[in-house]
């Protein structure tokens, strides 16, 4: 027993020593020594749970806690036991053990803080993290400040809270960064940017101190702040710049997946519909372990989202139908997986259905249906529908009476020259106005552009009472009071005629103005043109008077080479050569004789030496009886007959057309 007892003292020892060396893994084999002397001995099974912990077996050591639960006290282990949770990302378990705990100590605290920081409860984390600060003074508080600073950066970015000012110090890279997430939340873009790039000689400057430190090691600390210079730079729209520094980052190969996963998302939406391979590529960055674990829940959802969108530029169709019916079941109430489904149903030409599929989402979810019926409206105007659209558009309730949608909906009745329910709804609005902000400048402008539409559709007498409104909020404005005028003339003319008194005089509306002087200034746009001289009269100038500008002469045109003034020209010389009353076309190559092109054998020439009436020694033949004109011409024949062998064709009046040389190369093949 003795032996045993020394045993045991000296195991301890060992436990001692290798913890305070950081050996983990000997003191682990003392600590399993000593359970098989006293297997239930509390300080044993807590120092196997830390050592354990400190050797990354955070489920073994949440075996032994949970196996030993009667021997360890609740409270002697709760740290233990929820960090090992947190780390096994069994967040919610974690909380319930912190909060089950009936002392909550520093430490545990720092815990808590860390779990409401997973679980996005920025607010109650914040609460935690200012009563550490406050009532602790340790070597940890910059790190209390550092994750201070994250909670505040996260509400500016996810919640869109604006920040208080905490006092929180800018002396570590890391400070600066968080405070520039912050600027980046508020649309402080420049400011963010300043901010980033004093981070980043803030941790070059830190890093250069230790010497053991690479350089491929400082651009791999470097990386999360490039990245989120890009994403600054891709808001700014240089996409440009902002996929050099993306692609950087990604040669980088960080060991942060989530850093990974957020620049690989940031290059897809750059890419979009383009690159597409290049976005395959990046997409697969975005599966990695563990992602769902660094990333908040908007950015994961972010991710899933544009993995839809990439699934339907490349023509996926089902899968891209399967990525957004999985983000509605696990969204109900966003409408952006709807709009994905609608985008690909209009890709397939589809747009029915998908106008059926917005219109059962908008009567689901009424809190997500504005942008919802203005989809339905775009798709109805692409179809033509006009009056559809204007009716989904005026049951916006919260748009109804905004200046856009007021301009939108008379524009297009106008175009649908439905000028009636345009003045519905410029009635409409300036009656909300006129009930929630009366004599505001909305409320005026819409009186006033009702009125100039009445006007320009010839509405005079619906336009008065507009008119007389404008003219009361401002008795001064005397265009106002002309329209008003005018528009009395039809309706009441005495009413016109007393109205008319409250214009000016000529007198005061006339201005000391000299007119030459102002329309040769340098911003007139027109100049009164002196009266032109007559041209032709040759009248006698007078004395005094400036000289006559001279006529220029008209030059004569050039005559052709071969023209003859005597010979009168061709009338039709203007029209083409085939278009002329005496062309007859061309003939190609020379006349020859029509050989072969009668009977076999016969020849034209052959026929006529062969044909005995043709010939001199031929006697005439009988004329008719009773022609003496057939007898006549008999006579006549033989002395004017010339025979076939000395005829000659008659000479052609059209020149011969020179050969045209043969054109190519040499050598005859």
């Amino acid at each position: 027993m003795a032996s045993g007892t020394g045993t045991v003292a000296s195991l301890w020892t060992e436990v001692n020593r290798c913890g305070q060396n950081g050996d983990f893994t000997r003191a682990l084999k003392a600590v399993n020594k000593i359970l098989n002397e006293v297997k239930d001995d509390v300080t044993a099974l807590h120092c196997k749970v830390v050592c354990l912990i400190q050797n990354g077996g955070f489920k073994e050591a949440l075996n032994v806690i949970n196996t030993h639960t009667k021997t360890l006290p609740s409270d002697t282990i709760a740290f233990e036991k929820a960090y090992c949770e947190y780390r096994l990302n069994r967040v919610e378990n974690a909380l319930k053990t912190i909060e089950s705990a009936s002392e909550q100590s520093n430490k545990l605290k720092e815990l808590y803080g860390q779990v409401l920081y997973r679980l996005e409860r920025y607010e109650e984390c914040q609460e935690v993290y200012n009563d550490l600060i406050r009532n602790s003074v340790d070597e940890y508080e910059e790190e209390r400040k550092t994750n201070l600073s994250a909670v505040v950066a996260a509400q500016s970015t996810w919640e869109k809270v604006a920040p208080e000012d905490l006092g929180l110090p800018e002396s570590t890279y890391e400070l600066c960064y968080n405070a520039a997430c912050t600027l980046i939340g508020q649309g402080q873009l420049t400011e963010a940017m300043n901010k980033l790039r004093q981070a980043e000689d803030l941790c070059r400057r830190s890093l250069a101190e230790d010497s053991d430190v690479t350089e491929e090691e400082i651009e791999s600390e470097l990386a999360i702040i490039h990245s989120q210079m890009a994403y600054i730079m891709q808001l700014q729209g240089r996409t440009e710049d902002a996929l050099q520094l993306y692609n950087q980052v990604i040669k980088l190969k960080p060991t942060d997946v989530g850093l990974l996963a957020v620049t690989a998302n940031n290059i897809i939406t750059i890419n979009k519909d383009q690159n597409v391979f290049d976005s395959k590529k990046k997409v697969k960055l975005t599966n990695a372990d563990g992602v769902e674990y660094k990333l908040a829940r908007k950015q994961l959802q972010a991710i899933e989202f544009n993995k839809a969108l990439l699934a339907m530029y490349t023509n996926q169709a089902d899968q891209c139908r399967k990525l957004a019916s999985s983000l509605q079941s696990q969204n109900p109430g966003h409408p952006r997986p709807v709009l994905i489904q609608v985008a690909q149903l209009c890709r397939e030409k589809q747009h029915s259905k998908a106008i059926e599929l917005l219109q059962r989402f908008s009567d689901q979810h009424p809190e997500s249906a504005s942008g919802i019926k203005l989809t339905m409206a775009q798709l109805y105007l692409t179809q033509g529908h006009v009056t559809k659209a204007c009716d989904i558009l005026r049951s916006i309730e919260e748009f109804k009476h905004k200046a856009g949608m007021v301009s939108a909906l008379v524009t297009m009745y106008s175009h649908e020259e439905d000028i009636d329910s345009a003045i519905d709804i410029f009635s409409q609005s300036i009656q909300f106005y006129q009930s929630e902000q009366p004599g505001s400048a909305a409320h005026l402008a819409l009186v006033r552009e009702a009125a100039n539409f009445k006007l320009k559709y010839g509405r005079k007498k619906e336009a008065i009472s507009d008119l007389e409104q404008l003219w009361k909020q401002n008795t001064n404005d005397v265009h106002t009071l002309a329209q008003l005028i005018s528009a009395y003339s039809l309706v009441d003319q005495d009413k016109a005629k007393s109205l008319s008194k409250h214009l000016p005089s000529p007198d005061t509306m006339s201005f000391n103005v000299d007119v030459d002087e102002l329309e040769n200034s340098h911003g007139a746009t027109y100049i009164r043109k002196k009266a032109a001289k007559v041209v032709g009269e040759n009248l006698p100038s007078e004395q005094g008077q400036g000289d006559v500008k001279k006529k220029r002469k008209k030059k004569k045109g050039k005559l052709p080479k071969n023209y003859d003034p005597k010979s009168t020209p061709d009338p039709e010389r203007w029209l083409p050569i085939r278009e002329r009353s005496y062309y007859r076309g061309r003939k190609k190559g020379k006349k020859k004789e029509q050989i072969g092109k009668g009977t076999q054998g016969a020849t034209s020439a052959a026929s006529a030496e062969l044909d005995a009436s043709k010939t001199a020694s031929s006697p005439p033949t009988s004329p008719r009886p009773g022609s003496s004109n057939a007898a006549a011409a008999a006579a006549a024949a033989p002395s004017n007959m010339v025979p076939p062998r000395q005829q000659k064709p008659a000479p052609s009046t059209r020149k011969k057309q020179p050969q045209k040389k043969k054109k190519g190369g040499k050598g005859g093949w």
